[in-house]
């Protein structure tokens, strides 16, 4: 007798359909990650620093110089806190995802390289083996200069029997 926690486990058996009452949103992880990375490399300019810098001065000069019916946000500036906050909570997880992906394109580039790399160690070594084999076939075949050298000497050696008139 199986219980519903081993049918749940087993892989060779599709799962059951649930049901909810709400549906799931369904989205394209690969354009979420795109769009995290192009928030991810913006939140890493210096373009988003000086508007930062900005929008925070704005903020705090407004509260601190305005007239107290005008301000929103007195001094402990706690909904500025709570913005920055929201910020950051977005933030973090959308540069991790960003993070991640790069891990991932990382990965698979240094799996090419690798064989690459592997593929160029197999080619270098048969072409030292190819060079190796050449060799040994050059050593017994004549080269140009030892054929000059044989032909001088045999010059030579006519030169020597020849007879003096």
């Amino acid at each position: 007798m199986t219980t519903t926690r081993q049918m749940a486990s087993r892989l060779d058996q599709p799962r059951e359909l649930r049901r909810t009452l709400l549906p799931r949103p369904h989205y394209d992880p690969e354009s979420f990650g795109r769009l995290s990375e192009r928030i991810a490399r913006f939140l890493g300019t210096a373009r988003f620093l000086v508007y930062m810098t900005v929008f925070v001065t704005v903020w705090i000069g407004w509260n601190l110089l305005v007239p107290s019916w005008l301000r929103w946000d007195p001094y402990p500036f706690i909904f500025l806190t709570l913005i920055l906050s929201l910020q950051a909570s977005y933030a973090a997880p959308l540069i991790l995802l960003a993070q991640n992906r790069q891990d991932d394109r990382d990965r698979v580039q240094y799996e090419q390289d690798r064989s690459r790399n592997d593929r160029s160690i197999a080619d270098t070594e048969y072409l030292t083996r190819e060079i190796a084999g050449l060799r040994v076939a050059m050593s017994e075949v004549a080269t140009r200069d030892f054929l000059r050298s044989e032909l001088q000497q045999m010059i030579r050696e006519m030169d020597a029997k020849k007879p003096v008139p």
